[in-house]
């Protein structure tokens, strides 16, 4: 009931916070960031992460605006820091050591007049293993597939 509250927020404060990229989608291990532009003034931003696996709304951290950072229970100070980009207002959340864990959508947010405004949403999605970026082309081979990768491998070698 709370997330609802809390999404319902979200559809008002388009305009005030505006996040990018909408979606990531990278492997494990590797790093990010998301970037958070304000419109308003403010004393500091939280972000937090929705878990769908989990369902889960969880505060991660909160940088003021003197950048010092207070992390939420269980979080990681050398997994997640705030990185100020003074002229445009925007803070960027970096995000180091990936795991698919780490996946779900996560929104900056300020305090206004006693109640959050969320940020657009940024949908980060970890994998162990990235999809091909090419597409199949049909009709699918009926070969087994470890006999291709085989192939290929030796093709590389070659």
């Amino acid at each position: 009931n709370n997330c609802l509250f809390l999404f319902a927020l979200g559809f008002y404060t388009t305009l005030l916070l505006t996040q990018t990229p909408g979606h990531i989608l990278t492997q494990t291990s590797n790093k990010t960031e998301i970037l958070c532009d304000l419109k308003k003034e403010h004393a500091g931003v939280y972000w937090y992460r929705w878990s769908q696996e989990r369902q889960h709304f969880q505060f991660l951290l909160f940088s003021n605006a003197m950048g010092r950072a207070t992390y939420g229970p269980d979080v990681r100070q050398d997994k997640f820091s705030v990185h100020e980009a003074r002229p445009q207002s925007s803070y960027s959340l970096h995000i180091s050591h990936l795991h698919p864990s780490d996946s779900g959508i996560y929104y900056c947010s300020v305090s206004q007049s006693s109640q959050l405004l969320l940020g657009t949403g940024t949908q980060l999605t970890v994998a162990d293993a990235l999809p091909p970026k090419t597409t199949p082309v049909a009709p699918v081979s009926k070969k087994p597939l470890p006999r291709t990768t085989k192939r290929k491998a030796a093709s590389r070698e070659g």
